[in-house]
């Protein structure tokens, strides 16, 4: 069997089983590593080697989860709830309550897609702006799920789509990069066009999320919101217009430097001088921001581990090359055998922009010679690397929801992140990247 499709399969299986991401991660790893012929010692070695990978991303979540602590700290978040609150109690009815919830649902779907491209801060934004709203979120009875839907879809779509900020990347130094090099002519070609019909596939199952399945209403337990929002927090004027003015430094800083950690530090800094946060009380809160997103900072260090450990194997070529083997001269096996390799790819390690250059070698070859057309192979390679970063248990497309969802507790990251993101997004991107690779 196939190392890498072991490896992921045991990964997933184990998180379903609610035994921990991070030991899900570390058991994949290790049976992956010895399953394709590599010693125990030389596993735990690609396993370490690879766990630096993670480290920033998860210092950077440390330090973020200390400056929403203190932004909490400053009235921000009740500000907000009190505000939203009264504007649902002066709601007459159901129907105007409901409106409300398509408000909040539309800006949070604003906020992600500006996160990706306009203010390219990806994930930075989630711990500050969805912890304030849980208090409202469950007021109106808001499934969770579809808060994590929402802002997975925010977070994928612009950058498969859009050209610009995070998609200029994948777009074009990424993906059409790759395929030319692999000897494509993509000269006045539109890698919109291409990946035109793998979008809609994301929002219908946003649609789906928003007017089906999570439709209905959810109860959470109030007390535990109210445990985490520091109901005994004052505010005024001044604390208010000190919180923005730190979340605008770190926001500058962070696009300045290119430092998601040095951006929240600043903000952190700035309340300290401010007296927002006592220095007496700054170290006690920073610590209590640590917490609040370690577990997220330590699943991205596993899954760094896991990766390399999957790259050292070599299987990664040969679930490639078996594929290509299986496939004949059949288009439209050749078409789904080539999304779902690279569904399995990017949910084992977690990064669809790592992905693309590990099929497009062998995928745009074996493209060209079955009479796919420019655009078809663009699409089929651009949906192949997106496939899997959302319900990937170690992307931070589904990490970042889960990091702002899950600060009181009540909202469980495979069950309520992957599994809701996986259903709603991977199904359909599967069948619209085939079909784009059909008729394009």
């Amino acid at each position: 069997m196939n190392a890498v499709v072991a490896a992921v399969v045991i990964m997933l299986v184990l998180s379903l089983c609610r035994i921990h991401v991070v030991v899900a991660l570390i058991a994949g790893a290790v049976a992956g590593g010895l399953i394709s012929g590599l010693s125990l010692d030389a596993t735990i070695a690609a396993f370490n080697n690879g766990l630096g990978g993670g480290a920033t991303v998860a210092l950077s979540y440390a330090t973020l989860g200390a400056f929403a602590v203190a932004i909490g700290k400053s009235g921000l978040a009740h500000a907000l709830a009190d505000k939203a609150l009264a504007l649902i109690g002066r709601q007459k009815n159901d129907k105007a309550a409901g409106g409300i919830r398509f408000v909040i649902i539309g800006l949070l779907i604003a906020i992600a897609m500006s996160s990706q491209n306009i203010l390219p801060i990806h994930i930075a934004f989630i711990p500050l702006v969805v912890p304030p709203l849980l208090y409202v979120l469950a007021k109106l009875k808001i499934d969770r799920r579809l808060i994590a839907c929402v802002l997975t879809f925010g977070l994928i779509t612009p950058y498969m789509f859009l050209p610009v900020g995070f998609g200029g990347i994948y777009l074009n130094e990424i993906l059409v990069a790759n395929i030319t090099k692999n000897g494509v002519d993509t000269t006045g070609l539109n890698v919109m066009t291409a990946m035109a019909l793998p979008a809609l596939g994301m929002l219908s199952g946003l649609l789906i999320a928003v007017l089906f399945s999570y439709r209905g209403d959810r109860e959470y337990d109030m007390t535990l919101i109210a445990k985490t929002e520091r109901m005994d927090v004052q505010y005024n004027a001044g604390t208010l217009i000190m919180a923005l003015v730190a979340i605008a430094a770190a926001f500058v800083v962070q696009l300045w430097l290119n430092s998601m950690i040095l951006g929240a530090l600043t903000g952190f800094l700035l309340f300290n001088l401010s007296g927002v946060v006592k220095w007496k009380e700054a170290d006690d809160l920073f610590t209590e921001g640590m917490k609040m997103l370690a577990m997220i900072g330590f699943i991205m260090i596993a899954a760094s581990g896991f990766a390399e450990v999957m790259r050292e194997t070599g299987d990664i070529a040969s679930l490639v090359q078996g594929s290509v083997s299986a496939i004949g001269n059949n288009k439209a096996l050749a078409a789904l055998l080539m999304l779902v390799v690279g569904l399995l790819i990017t949910m084992g390690i977690g990064s669809s922009f790592s992905t693309i250059p590990i099929i497009a070698a062998l995928y745009v070859p074996l493209a060209l010679e079955l009479g796919f057309g420019p655009l078809a192979i663009m699409a089929l390679v651009g949906t192949a690397g997106a496939l899997g970063d959302a319900g990937s248990p170690a992307s931070d497309s589904t990490l970042g929801p889960t990091a702002g969802l899950n600060v009181d507790g009540q909202h469980n990251h495979i069950w309520d992140s992957v599994v809701p993101t996986f259903l709603h997004y991977n199904l359909p991107l599967l069948g619209f990247g085939w079909l784009a690779a059909m008729v394009l």
